[in-house]
């Protein structure tokens, strides 16, 4: 199942993650062995939820994708920056399960399903109801947090088709614009639209819109999302750059594993693929690539769990600069306004 064993203490952890943020500090090199190791002990809790997951998803929806990742270095650091007084061990999405749905029902009937947890796996806290409560920024999805006996946590991101289409389009903008669009940092005229587009795609599901924008009618919110896409020039950009990246170097190997790597200055994203037995490579490998972005080379890169290349394209799509599932949203919004200035029938 990917088991790979823990060598370093919480303790030990910590320590890596406060040498990690020290830039001066000649211990780096040691600290990121320790936060690889740490972070590859979160495959075997994240394998087992995922199994529970897709088991449950049979009977709601089978048309639902289900995706694991281990979180990115950058992503680790960022969030220790932010949070001063959180220690690495104690940090609870470095293993991460997202399950896309189709409508909100489905989001309520899994959120649901796992109120008081599993056989294995305790649920911690009350989580956090992204969806009736969204972030300023726009973001709407569910998320719990989930702890094994060994003490590992994990989180699950339950979202909808249209939350998700959001959430790629953002990322997807954010790395050309070279800004973190989703930390609410980059050109406010960018974030504005987001936050925007969020608050539309609300009206579409009937669930609560962003705060900020809460004064406007549907109309009113639908026209003015139109007129800033135009204005920026939105889907023109996107889809722009699904095209310069249309070639995916897949190394054809079936597996488990996929070490997903973008590479932003050829346009082009590549995907090496692992069987389970090969994790302890995966994982090597994953840090390797991390050293050579850390070195400046312009590329990302994630270690995700997918069941196949094409469902991990679809739960990923960002990956791929593909943003098509947010053009049709746009789109959905377009027939609404039209639909919404009809006049009154008699």
């Amino acid at each position: 199942m990917g088991q790979t064993s823990c060598q370093y203490s919480k303790k030990e952890v910590n320590r890596a993650g406060s040498t990690l943020l020290d830039k001066t500090s000649k211990e780096q090199d040691q600290a990121k062995m320790v936060l690889d190791s740490w972070r590859a002990c979160h495959v075997a809790p994240l394998n087992s939820f995922q199994k529970s997951l897709r088991r449950k998803l049979t009977d709601t929806d089978k048309t639902a994708l289900v995706s694991q990742r281990l979180k990115r270095t950058p992503s680790i650091l960022l969030k220790l920056e932010r949070n001063p007084k959180m220690m690495l061990s104690r940090m609870q999405d470095i293993g991460g399960i997202r399950a896309v749905v189709k409508n909100m029902q489905t989001v309520r009937e899994v959120e649901s399903s796992y109120k008081k947890g599993t056989n294995i796996f305790s649920i911690s806290g009350s989580g956090k109801d992204y969806i009736n409560y969204p972030k300023e920024s726009g973001y709407r999805s569910i998320h719990q947090i989930f702890k094994c006996k060994k003490g590992f946590s994990i989180e699950l991101q339950i979202r909808t088709q249209i939350q998700h289409a959001w959430a790629t389009a953002v990322e997807t903008m954010g790395t050309f614009l070279d800004h973190s669009l989703k930390s609410s940092e980059g050109p406010e005229k960018w974030l504005d639209f987001f936050t925007l587009a969020s608050s539309a795609f609300a009206i579409l599901e009937s669930t609560p819109r962003i705060s900020k924008f809460n004064h406007m009618s549907d109309q009113e919110t639908f026209e003015e999302l139109l007129k800033q896409e135009q204005e920026l020039d939105v889907l023109n950009k996107l889809t722009g750059f699904r095209v310069a990246a249309r070639h995916i170097k897949d190394d054809k190997k079936k597996g488990q594993y996929h070490l997903v790597i973008l590479d932003l200055d050829n346009m082009m994203a590549r995907i090496q693929s692992y069987e389970s037995r090969e994790i302890q490579q995966a994982n090597i490998d994953y840090s390797l690539v991390e050293a050579r972005v850390n070195e400046g080379e312009n590329l990302q890169v994630v270690l995700v769990t997918s069941e196949s290349i094409k469902a991990l394209k679809k739960a990923y799509p960002s990956y791929f600069l593909d943003a098509e599932l947010f053009a049709k949203q746009i789109a959905s919004v377009a027939k609404r306004l039209i639909k919404l200035k009809e006049p009154a029938k008699l």
